[in-house]
């Protein structure tokens, strides 16, 4: 019983600190046959008998084209929760992959997971569920940021919560604040139905190169694995150069933007009573270190950006707005903006015009297009 326990504790924490779960909710599981995924559905199952909350779960296995994987065991645990498996032919999965693999030693682990997630949420616009939920763990976060950092320049992990503004579904990881070691004892205790991975690229991922690379530190400073679980969620003692955008577009450096990364800051803000879209970004607008004022932008598509959410003083906002258009018109050449606030949406186009001297980036442009 110690394991349920101590994972159904994260779960309930996890539940309270993102509002995972709502009375009325219909959320589909993912169940690979995978530890993870089994410890999520049997972790669920018993939360909605004491949470004070009715909802809905329905596992879904999604037959991914890998090999015939015997499934008659998870149809009778499902059952003995008193859920009906639900199962997914997606074996056009394999063949995308395969065509993307070309001359790599396996198939593409990110695309995989995209069209893992885009299943998903055919399946829950078709039979009326509102949300997905994914078994990843703390470990699985620690992991992903170092990824990211290795692989992708980027301090960034998933989310515990991820609402896809399109389709309607919200992506939910109830096992975020989870230890691995748990659900592994869980899988032990209570002998759950693990099936064996089939996939191809099974142990020959970078994901499993850097759980190595994590367990040699833990096996040398065995206080890491403690300190990177705590260090997700310990938004004071975040201290990167970007902390406080200095605003570079205007000689008046009294004015920042910060972005807001944690629960804690959106406390603070309306962003807070407001659903998170896809690959939305938030920011505060300060003015010698006080909040002035809100903004937000996100990515429609490759150079198609929309801001919204322009709160608070005008000359802060004209500030924030130029910053954002400038500071992404760089990476992205050029950009159409669309910016949405009051009653109006005004077009911008911006980028960076070439120059004839050699070696030059060019000069930055700002175009109003259309209101």
């Amino acid at each position: 019983m110690k394991y349920i326990r101590n994972i159904l504790a994260a779960l309930r924490k996890a539940d309270r600190d993102y509002s995972l779960i709502d009375s009325g909710d219909k959320i589909l599981v993912g169940l690979s046959g995978g530890k993870d995924s089994l410890s999520l559905l049997r972790a669920l199952s018993v939360y909605g008998k004491f949470a004070n909350k009715t909802f809905m779960v329905k596992p879904v296995f999604l037959d991914l084209g890998f090999g015939n994987a015997d499934i008659e065991g998870l149809k009778r645990y499902c059952a003995s929760l008193g859920y009906e498996l639900y199962v997914s032919d997606s074996r056009f999965v394999y063949d995308v992959l395969k065509a993307h693999q070309g001359k790599k030693s396996h198939i593409p682990c990110s695309i995989c997971s995209r069209m893992k997630k885009a299943a998903m949420n055919r399946i829950a616009r078709d039979i009326g569920y509102n949300k997905v939920a994914f078994a990843h763990h703390n470990d699985d976060a620690v992991e992903t940021l170092f990824m990211n950092m290795i692989h992708g320049a980027r301090v960034a992990t998933f989310e515990p919560k991820m609402y896809l503004e399109k389709a309607g579904i919200t992506f939910i990881r109830p096992l975020i604040y989870c230890r691995e070691s748990d659900l592994r004892g869980l899988a032990i205790e209570e002998q759950l139905p693990v099936l064996a991975s089939k996939c191809p690229a099974n142990g020959n991922t970078e994901r499993e190169w850097t759980k190595e690379f994590l367990a040699q530190i833990y096996s040398s400073h065995p206080e890491a694995r403690d300190n990177f679980r705590s260090m997700l969620f310990n938004y004071r003692s975040f201290q990167l150069y970007f902390n406080d955008l200095e605003l570079e577009s205007e000689d008046d450096h009294s004015y920042a933007l910060k972005p807001l990364l944690s629960p804690d800051q959106m406390r603070d803000s309306s962003f807070a009573h407001i659903k998170k879209r896809a690959g939305e970004e938030d920011f505060l607008i300060l003015h010698n270190h006080q909040k002035v004022g809100e903004i937000a932008f996100r990515h429609l598509s490759n150079h198609r950006i929309e801001i919204f959410h322009p709160l608070g003083e005008q000359r802060a906002l004209v500030i924030a707005i130029k910053e954002i258009v400038q500071r992404i018109s760089r990476e992205i050449n050029p950009a159409t903006f669309v910016l949405v606030g009051g009653n109006a949406k005004i077009k911008i186009e911006a980028g960076f015009a070439k120059k004839a001297e050699p070696g030059s980036v060019g000069e930055h442009y700002i175009r109003k297009i259309s209101q």
